[in-house]
Parts: C-alpha cells; structure tokens; sequence
C-alpha cells in the first residue's frame, strides 16, 4: 500500500465509518493514489464489525474494530470521528459538516447507511425500549434483558439473531411478526419454517401475522404492550427490529439523485448521476449483474466491501464494472444459515437433504436456472454455488434435481424433492 505523497493535491471524502469507506480507502492506498483521504463519520468508533453486534451482545468495541489507528496513520487516511454532513453542494464541490466545516472535494463517496426504524406508537421514549445500532446499545442490550422478559418486534435476520443470543439469558423472549414467518419474503416458507421452529424449541413465544398497537408503561418503564390481535404481553424490555431508514436527509437539498425509498441511485460503477459523486453499502440501490442488472438494494456486508473497492477503481479511471454475487449468512443458536444469489421471483425450491433434520440445501428456481441457494450445515454448498454464479456459468434444474452433486463438492443428497412457494416480483 502506498501513502500521501506531497504535492498531490487531490482530495477524495468519504461520508460514513462502514464497510464500504474503508474497502475505498484501502483500494486506493493499494492502487498507490497519493492525494489526501478523509473518512467521516458520526460514530465515536474507527470503522468496525457490525455483523457482530447481533450474534455476541457484550462486545467489547476495541475487539471488533477492523483496523486499529496506527493502520490509519501508517497509510495516511484522516478519520474524523463524531462529525456528521448536513448538506453537500454538488457545484462547488463541498461537503458542509454539523460543526460548521465546509471541506472540498475532488471524489467524494456517500456510504452513510441506515438506521434502525421505530415504532410509530406513543410510548416509544420509554427508558427500556431498545434498537441496535452500536456496541453500546448492544452492550446495552445484554444487560438489560439478563433475568428479564424480552419482547422483540420484528423477524429480520437481526431480530431472529437478537433472540437466538439472548436465550438462557433472559427469563422469556417473546418474538412479534407481522408475516406469518420469520424470513418469509427473503427466505420463503420453508426456511422460515426451520428458524421458527429451532427458537421455539428453546422456549421462544412467537405471535406472528400480528402488531403492536399500544405500549403501556409504569415509572417511565415498558410493563406491556398490547398487539392488534387483543393478546397482552407482560414485557421488561421491548426491543424493535422492524427495518430500516436511509441515512440520505443531508442529500435532499442537492443534486443527487434519490429513489422513492430515499436510497441513492447509482451505475454499474457505483456512480451517482454527478460527475465524481459515488455511493456504495447500504445506502446504495444499484444494478445487480446476476439479476439481469435489476436494480437492488441489498445491506449486507460483502457486498458493502465491494461497493467500497469497485467505487475506489472507478474514482482512479480504473474502468470496473460491478460483478460482485450476493453472499450473506445468519448464525442462530450456533449454528450458519448460508445463503447466496439472488432470489427474487422464483417459483420454487429444489431441496437437498431435509428441513427436519435442520440439515438442507435449498436452491431457489426462475425459468428452470437456479437464482440463489440457501443451507444449514451443508457446507460447502452454497460458496459453490456463488463461484458458479460469479463465473457466469448456469445451473440447470437438470443439475439441482439430479443426486449427482460433484459440482457441488458435497456429499450426495438424501432428498431432492421441488417444494411451490409464492412468486415474488422483481
């Protein structure tokens, strides 16, 4: 990796302390580009794992940090901490900060992310309602719920990861849905199916098909709520897990380009519609290759790294297009659900092995191609799956229904058997 080299008057600014900021500045470190980098971000902490926060709650922060400051000051990249935009003007190439600073810009990158949706209810400022954003709140979190009982609204991947962590911690957990399975629109039914019934198992309550319509507090403290179907839950502590927002409010005066949902809009070289504007991570809706360049927003991790290195190419002229296949796991009760592609619109499910047996391969079929592959203790299935994806190579429902899985690198399946689930649309 390279480092500032004098004379180099070139400024690139990076908005957000995520996965995406950092791949950028590394990328171009690696590429040897000498001018000034400056990553921005709101957060009290250097750039670290958030996949973290949801699967071990008392984290330590110092642990989860993916580089420490001396890799900052060895290859010059500036980070400023607990500084948030409040408005960019695109013209005079400026980013205006909350303390007043007005810094240019020559590249600039938005990866600002999202934050966690609340309830739209009255109570919702109450002392022990929670969401989780930071190594704090987790923190936060763990002690609060420790000998307590947990009602959790909201059946993400982070919810489900929240509720696999806290049990024999907390006294109950009680999980609030409003589909009728958890991972119901990302997963399907059959996988949703499993994730419920492995909590349950360990005396996780689920009220799915259901939603909060009242909070009640005592002291300025959670002591119920009351769902849309009359039930009434006991509750020490609520924790909301229901979505999330787009960082974008700073970008609304300007010139970027913003989608209905108030992501940022960007090309296969994750170029927003102004010259020299990028964005990547979670913020970003892009055209996803595999998925005929549909245009996607997917918030997950290792597509955040590649925002972030595919942006930094294309910022030194080094034409690169987006290739990147979606690839994202989930860990509930110590145990990975893998999955991988892009699934959207499919019309069923070829299985491997068997549901019951918490031991599958589901590959997700559209137009008689596979699409995307989902497992649990099948491993190495999926990242098989993703090389074929990224090689551009087709997987036929000829070879996803045949026992014969050499191209998977497996073992033989015990089951293979087509599964209907809902169409989805693009």
């Amino acid at each position: 990796m390279g480092a500032l080299v004098p004379g180099v008057n070139q400024t690139v600014l990076l908005l957000g302390g995520g996965a995406a900021s950092l791949i950028c500045a590394e990328t171009l470190r690696q590429e040897h580009f000498g001018g000034r980098i400056i990553m921005v971000t709101r957060d009290e902490l250097l750039p670290y794992d958030k996949t973290r926060l949801s699967k071990v709650m008392n984290v330590q922060s110092d642990s989860i940090l993916l580089r420490r400051m001396e890799f900052y000051h060895q290859y010059d990249i500036e980070v400023w901490l607990r500084k948030e935009a409040v408005s960019v003007d695109t013209d005079k190439k400026t980013v205006t900060f909350d303390d007043g600073l007005v810094q240019s810009y020559d590249q600039l990158l938005i990866s600002t992310g999202c934050r966690a949706k609340a309830l739209d209810l009255p109570g919702t400022v109450l002392d022990n309602i929670k969401m989780l954003e930071t190594p704090e709140d987790a923190r936060q979190i763990h002690a609060a719920c420790l000998g307590h009982n947990v009602a959790l609204v909201g059946t993400s991947f982070v919810g489900m990861e929240v509720a696999s962590y806290l049990i024999n911690k907390a006294s109950s957990i009680t999980v609030i849905g409003s589909s009728e399975l958890p991972y119901q629109n990302t997963l399907g039914r059959e996988v949703g199916k499993v994730t419920m019934t492995m909590l349950s198992e360990k005396n996780v309550k689920f009220y799915m098909n259901d939603n909060v319509t009242e909070i009640k507090g005592v002291d300025g403290k959670v002591k119920e709520v009351v769902l849309k179907s009359g039930k009434v839950i006991p509750v020490d502590v609520l924790i909301v897990c229901i979505g999330i927002k787009a960082n974008s409010e700073f970008l609304r005066s300007s010139k970027i380009q913003l989608d209905p949902k108030n992501f940022v809009t960007v090309d296969k070289h994750m170029r927003t519609n102004i010259p020299s504007v990028y964005c990547g991570g979670d913020l970003a809706t892009f055209p996803l290759a595999m998925a005929k360049n549909c245009m996607v927003n997917i918030g997950h991790w290792q597509m955040a790294q590649a925002h972030g290195r595919i942006a930094a190419l294309n910022m030194l002229d080094k034409q690169t297009e987006l290739n990147s296949v979606p690839f994202y796991w989930t860990v509930l009760l110590g145990k990975t659900i893998r999955y991988a592609g892009y699934g959207e619109g499919y019309t069923d499910i070829v299985i491997k092995g068997k549901f019951e047996d918490k031991k599958f391969l589901g590959l997700y079929m559209k137009n008689d191609e596979v699409i995307a592959a989902v497992s649990l203790n099948y491993d190495p299935a999926v990242s098989a799956v993703a090389e074929r994806f990224a090689a551009g190579k087709v997987i036929t429902r000829e070879e996803a229904e045949s026992d014969d899985l050499r191209w998977l690198q497996v073992p033989r399946s015990t089951r293979s058997a087509p599964l209907n689930t809902s169409s989805l649309e693009c």
